[in-house]
């Protein structure tokens, strides 16, 4: 673990999907933080254990603490660090483009990456008996589809970056869920754009500094 004086927080997972975009929106705003290691693997999941509920109520990550504020959800996080630290901006302020930035990140945050989750994948252990390949085989399913759907949208909307050549909320979720999508083999030989882009975000040193193997509660 990390500590730093700071007022700022961060509960996070290194390989938490979710902490990971809390991260690299943090980095590139350059806000000095602590990183508070919440292990999801050890002992059924440290999230449940304690007070842990009291800075999330659903007991996921990533939560982000700024003095006597909570804010947990990584979409909420992002809006709310945006809105306190204003550059670089993450959402653009004209509505359209603020909208269409939102409907990319949502294609990520509530359609690929909740099927991928874990306690989803251990209810389907639980209740279907599905083993590891099960298991892997869904999310395959769900990640490229989800991808195949992201690409379609780049192919109009992507230069360097996900919405033209400037970095936006939308980078920030795309690379993690990437970086699951090869961690589970899935095939993105068919998605140019989104390896591009995904290529340009992770030469970026806020992306670096927020990639799961440098977290100090990375394992390898």
């Amino acid at each position: 673990m990390v500590f730093c004086m700071t007022p700022i927080i961060l509960y996070s997972y290194f390989r938490s999907s979710a902490s990971y975009r809390a991260r690299i929106a943090l980095y590139l705003k350059k806000i000095p933080f602590e990183y508070r290691a919440v292990n999801l693997m050890s002992d059924g999941g440290e999230q449940y254990k304690g007070d842990y509920w009291k800075y999330n109520p659903m007991k996921e990550l990533p939560c982000l603490v700024d003095g006597e504020r909570r804010i947990a959800q990584s979409m909420a996080i992002l809006q709310y660090v945006d809105e306190k630290w204003s550059e670089p901006r993450l959402f653009p302020k004209e509505n359209f483009e603020k909208s269409k930035v939102i409907q990319f990140c949502e294609n990520i945050n509530a359609g690929i990456q909740p099927l991928q989750n874990l306690k989803v994948l251990k209810e389907l252990e639980k209740r279907f008996k599905a083993d590891q390949a099960a298991k892997e085989e869904w999310m395959v399913h769900w990640i490229s589809r989800g991808l195949e759907s992201l690409e379609l949208m780049l192919a109009e909307t992507s230069k360097d970056f996900c919405f033209g050549n400037s970095l936006t909320a939308a980078d920030v979720l795309l690379v993690p869920q990437v970086y699951n999508a090869r961690r589970y083999k899935v095939d993105l030989s068919k998605l140019p754009n989104l390896v591009r882009v995904d290529k340009n975000c992770c030469e970026l040193e806020a992306f670096k500094k927020a990639h799961p193997s440098a977290q100090p509660d990375s394992v390898a």
